[in-house]
């Protein structure tokens, strides 16, 4: 038997909270190879620069609420009047590429994915302490007192999300917690439930030997 060194990538679900800097690990991730960032599907209209394909898929409200019917969408959400969500023929198209697909998704939606797609892994950033995280706010220097205090006040009722990630990763130097991240999908691509090709090859070949 010929062993067929191609895997499927892996699902991997980004949360954390406002100001821990998840969205910045995610873009140094999607620099790597065989990664690609999931692009989701809206009904707004584009804005300049946008790329259809790229910035998103634009779709007609009809197109969208057909996608929906069709259970064609992962996950999805209704914002300022607008329809935003994920395409699972795109996700899964990456996936059987070999590609491990990120979606930087908040926490509700990511328990939803993980209860479609079980074998996705989730990965929650968080800063150091709560004192951390209300600095790195403030930093941002673009919110007000009030909206920075929500933001706080959110991130103490999301610590109940939490536990239900598979890894915790604390973000206190980018290129660290970057690393940290890659290590663990990588070491997905070797679970036994992805290598059941080479488990019957070695097999076969162990068994041949008389």
């Amino acid at each position: 038997m010929e062993l067929n060194s191609s895997k499927k990538g892996t699902l991997v679900i980004i949360s954390g909270f406002s100001g821990a800097g998840k969205g910045t690990v995610v873009n140094e991730l999607i620099k790597k190879d065989n990664f690609s960032l999931s692009i989701s599907a809206t009904t707004r209209a584009p804005r300049e620069g946008d790329v259809d394909g790229v910035s998103y898929f634009f779709k007609t409200k009809e197109e969208f609420e057909k996608m929906i019917e069709e259970d064609a969408l992962i996950e999805y959400a209704s914002y300022v009047g607008n329809y935003y969500g994920t395409p699972k023929a795109y996700v899964l198209e990456q996936l059987d590429k070999g590609n491990n697909v990120i979606l930087e998704i908040e926490m509700q939606g990511a328990m939803k994915i993980k209860e479609k797609f079980p074998d996705a892994i989730t990965v929650f950033i968080t800063p150091q302490s709560f004192n951390e995280l209300e600095r790195r706010l403030r930093k941002r220097g673009t919110e007000t007192e009030d909206k920075i205090k929500d933001r706080l006040n959110r991130a103490k009722e999301e610590c109940s999300f939490m536990g239900k990630y598979d890894y915790i990763v604390i973000n206190e130097k980018l290129e660290k917690c970057v690393e940290d991240v890659y290590n663990i999908i990588y070491a997905q691509s070797f679970r036994k439930d992805k290598s059941l090709e080479l488990i019957e090859c070695i097999t076969n070949d162990f068994n041949s030997v008389k």
